[in-house]
């Protein structure tokens, strides 16, 4: 089974709504529709990220955010930049100091598959090799998802803001092995908070 087919099986169920505990149980057997502007919320003493549509919450992820010496940055912020299948630059910072650039498709590659970019040039959510992480403050900034949910993720916002693709568009982005950016044409608020 190819990556993206993986992954793709994954968002069918990574993203299907779910019933917010704020939000009434549909009265009846149909499944509720949602609709109205897509939004995320982050909480980095929850460990959580927060996909809303229309104010209702439609999947929750676990995630791991900053330490306490890297915190992620609090605030609202723009999605509208997302890179699939991106390499890895050190960046200009002490804790990278001597670490080697990893190139796109890397098995030790810290981004894996895609990176979401909310404050640019430095912070942005991408998936993780280190699942255990999840949960806790483990990361240099950034939000970090496990793979699968940072795929779904990133293709849920493609879809759904301007940029849809097909599953070949995505094979052959990491067939390829280079880097893919894509620009939203509708940015996504992303709210990081306690």
């Amino acid at each position: 089974m190819t990556l993206v087919l993986a992954l793709s099986l994954s968002l069918l169920y990574a993203i299907s709504p779910t019933t917010s505990a704020a939000s009434p149980a549909p009265s009846d057997s149909q499944p509720r529709v949602i609709s109205g502007r897509i939004t995320l919320v982050a909480s980095t003493k929850k460990n959580i990220l927060d996909v809303r549509v229309g104010g209702f919450t439609v999947r929750r992820y676990q995630v791991a955010v900053g330490t306490k010496q890297y915190p992620t940055p609090h605030g609202t912020f723009r999605i509208n930049h997302i890179v699939w299948n991106p390499g890895w630059v050190p960046p200009n910072s002490a804790w990278a100091r001597g670490k080697k650039a990893v190139a796109p498709g890397d098995e030790k590659n810290p981004m894996k598959v895609v990176k979401i970019f909310f404050k640019e040039p430095d912070y942005y959510i991408h998936g993780t090799g280190d699942e255990a992480s999840l949960g806790s403050a483990a990361s240099h900034g950034c939000i970090r998802m496990a793979q699968s949910d940072a795929f779904a993720l990133g293709r849920y916002l493609m879809d759904r803001c301007g940029a849809e693709k097909s599953d070949s568009w995505y094979q052959s982005v990491f067939d390829r092995g280079t880097p893919a950016d894509v620009h939203l044409s509708k940015y996504v608020p992303l709210t990081v908070g306690p």
